[in-house]
């Protein structure tokens, strides 16, 4: 008993101590940052119009001026507004609370300065369950959970008419995008196309604002020197082994990886598969992922913190790359687009307070940081961006033919860029969204007042792709 008693102590002094860590630097840097803030003159172009438009709290105001520099000598307007100017603006005061407020800010700015992209900058505070820049919950999902961040409520600005607003919340309840398994969506005012490229980058602090803004300037600096770039590494196994799923037949996540470069003409394909042995391990991807790369794809099974697949037809789990491994990736100025195919690999609202609640355990919510956003801010290493999903990311579950799903609109991404010519980051991204929900259209039509299609689970794939990067990133740089 008494061991048992010291144990609780001392595990609650770590946490207290983990507390205190996460909140003292954010408040030093806080106090510093508004002294700086208040005496810095903006540079910002002249202009009435800015294509790009940067959201931060106003702590970050300072470190992202490098990156504002950098997009104006690049052609790229660009305009840094703070949530305390966008709190206070005639233009966002329609807003219930601060992410409709920033939405009809975002609204605003599309039609006062022809804003293109927009980038949001700022997670949570630490470990704590505070934002420095607010996310929206939606009620579209399952039993197995019950609301998940959406990043295209902050992009889907209009509804069908491409004129009215889209609250995300026509029935005013304060629950967001509801539409649950089996019924009717309660909210219609939805259609689901982005009007805008966004991106967010999660940072919990400065420091890491900082690793953004460098990263960002660097690869777009360098642009594609070297023939590193022209490689895209593909990395994936058998998703639904037929052992536990009889109806699917197949390699699904080999399948999906081999649709991808066939729509990447020009690249040169390097497979770590599990049906041939080259992905035995997180060696092998770390090994690969270290040369370099100008694409990364991972198609399989995820958690925040995890990433893997199947050996064919086995039940075998074989992990092909962790958080805690990711520091092991030296691939320094060679960053790819990382496009990651797992459920939770981008739920970017983990946290390590998370260990009283049985679900957050279960779905491996309790850690420092989730997959994609330690891939992307990782110094020396890691990608410029990642792409994947902030909740469960489902299939063919909806669907009796081997279509549709989460690894559809991944191949519609590649094919954007690979066919399409599309070579910025975020307009990919708004682009796949987009090719997505022209295939498989899911929305309540309000000119007919009918349901058009009545699948939540596509609904759901995209409201839960986020892009964790920066939407006006050129692809391959600039030289």
């Amino acid at each position: 008993m008494y061991k048992h008693k010291n144990l609780k102590i001392i595990c609650f002094g770590a946490i207290t101590i983990l507390l205190v860590m996460s909140m003292v630097p954010s408040i030093a840097m806080e106090i510093n940052s508004i002294k700086q803030v208040e005496n810095l003159i903006s540079v910002q172009n002249q202009g009435s119009d800015y294509s790009l438009l940067i959201i931060s709290p106003r702590i970050f105001k300072n470190s992202l001026t490098p990156l504002l520099t950098h997009k104006i000598n690049r052609g790229i307007s660009t305009n840094i507004v703070t949530l305390d100017e966008i709190y206070a603006s005639q233009y966002s005061q329609p807003g219930r609370d601060q992410p409709e407020k920033i939405k009809y800010f975002i609204k605003s700015a599309i039609e006062r300065w022809e804003t293109k992209y927009v980038l949001l900058v700022g997670g949570a505070i630490g470990q704590l369950p505070l934002w420095y820049l607010p996310v929206r919950h939606i009620e579209m999902g399952n039993s197995f959970e019950s609301h998940f961040i959406s990043d295209l409520y902050y992009a889907d600005i209009y509804d069908e008419s491409g004129v009215n607003f889209s609250s995300w919340d026509s029935d005013g309840d304060g629950n967001y995008a509801e539409w649950y398994s089996g019924e009717i969506p309660e909210d219609t005012n939805i259609d689901l196309k982005p009007d805008i490229a966004l991106g967010r980058l999660p940072c919990r602090n400065v420091f890491e604002v900082k690793i953004m803004v460098d990263k960002i300037i660097e690869y777009e600096t360098i642009g594609k020197n070297g023939a590193w770039f022209n490689d895209m590494v593909v990395i994936a196994g058998d998703t639904y082994p037929e052992i536990e799923n009889p109806e699917w037949v197949g390699y699904e996540g080999e399948f999906y990886g081999d649709l991808a470069l066939e729509n990447m003409s020009g690249f040169d394909p390097i497979k770590l598969f599990t049906s041939d042995g080259t992905l035995t391990g997180q060696s092998d991807v770390i090994k690969t992922v270290s040369n370099g790369c100008g694409f990364l794809y991972f198609v399989g099974h995820g958690n925040p913190t995890t990433w893997g697949n199947h050996p064919p037809n086995n039940k075998k789990f074989i992990t092909g790359l962790t958080t805690q491994n990711m520091w092991k990736l030296n691939n320094n100025k060679k960053y790819p687009v990382c496009v990651v195919s797992g459920c939770h690999n981008c739920q970017f609202d983990v946290s390590i307070l998370k260990f009283t609640d049985k679900i957050s355990i279960y779905h491996g919510e309790v850690a420092f940081e989730c997959w994609g956003w330690r891939m992307t801010r990782k110094i020396g290493g890691g990608s410029i961006g990642t792409l994947g999903t902030t909740a469960l990311g489902f299939t063919k579950e909806d669907k009796a033919s081997f279509e549709g799903g989460i690894n559809e609109l991944e191949v519609f991404f590649f094919n954007q860029y690979g066919q399409k010519d599309i070579e910025i980051l975020g307009e990919t991204w708004k682009a796949a969204i987009t090719a997505y929900i022209d295939t498989y259209p899911v929305h309540w039509s309000a000119s007919t007042e009918e349901l058009i299609n009545d699948s939540w689970i596509d609904a759901q794939v995209v409201q839960s792709w986020i892009l964790i990067g920066d939407p006006s990133l050129a692809i391959g740089g600039y030289l």
